[in-house]
């Protein structure tokens, strides 16, 4: 009895070590069924020769030419599967491409991130370091994710068209015979300083409104800088 004791001790000792065991090598990855990420990037089934950088890997050149044509020899990452023109199954294949880094491709082949606080009516015109990132489809060497510095362009929603609109009721006023008290005086009052209120300007509108548009000059000044750009937003943000 003893023996058969010590012996189904042991026995459950070893099934706990081989237990352990085999819990470790699954967090290693040994078998895991996770589903990588990136697989969600990669239509199924596709062509090989479409399918997003994150699900392939190729053998980039380096020494290339700079704008010319070059070709890649690519594989297919796992979980990945791709068909070649005659739908036939693929793991190995070539992409053309042209020889370029990232960061030198055309800004229509990159989304980079916004930066709202930052002026972008100023002289010398302000500059924000953005994040950038390459289109899925979009093949290049170097880093997908990199850094440039870009101007300000951010915009609030306001109108040039409606600032400048306004300005220029305000000059009417000024050039405009009397068309009756009534209309003369919404008109003025509506007029005078209403472009700088409508640029969230309110010190500068307020000034506008009870000195009458400057007696006129500030009026006459401000429809030709709303009218060259010169005059902008308050937030410091781009006209629509």
């Amino acid at each position: 009895m003893v023996a058969v004791a010590a012996g189904t001790a042991e026995f459950g000792g070893l099934s706990r070590v081989l237990l352990f065991l085999s819990q470790l090598y699954i967090l290693t990855g040994g078998e895991s069924t996770e589903t990588p990420a990136y697989v969600m990037k990669c239509p199924s089934n596709g062509l090989c020769s479409k399918l997003p950088a994150d699900c392939i890997e190729c053998k980039t050149n380096y020494s290339c030419v700079y704008g010319k044509p070059v070709t890649f020899d690519c594989t297919v990452k796992p979980h990945v599967t791709c068909v070649d023109q005659n739908f036939t199954k693929q793991h190995n294949f070539t992409i053309n491409m042209t020889c370029s880094f990232c960061w030198q491709l055309p800004e229509t082949d990159y989304e980079c991130s916004n930066a709202t606080n930052c002026m972008t009516v100023s002289c010398p015109r302000q500059r924000y370091s953005a994040n950038c990132t390459v289109h899925d489809h979009i093949h290049c060497l170097g880093k997908r994710t990199f850094p440039k510095m870009l101007y300000c362009n951010w915009t609030g929603g306001y109108k040039w068209s409606t600032a400048l609109a306004l300005s220029r009721i305000s000059c009417l006023n000024l050039l405009v015979p009397r068309l009756g008290t009534m209309n003369s005086r919404s008109i003025t009052l509506g007029g005078f300083g209403a472009d700088r209120f409508y640029l969230g300007q309110w010190r500068e509108g307020l000034g506008k409104l009870f000195s009458f548009g400057g007696l006129g000059i500030w009026t006459l000044i401000d429809v030709l800088l709303i009218g060259v750009g010169y005059v902008g937003p308050a937030d410091g943000s781009l006209y629509i």
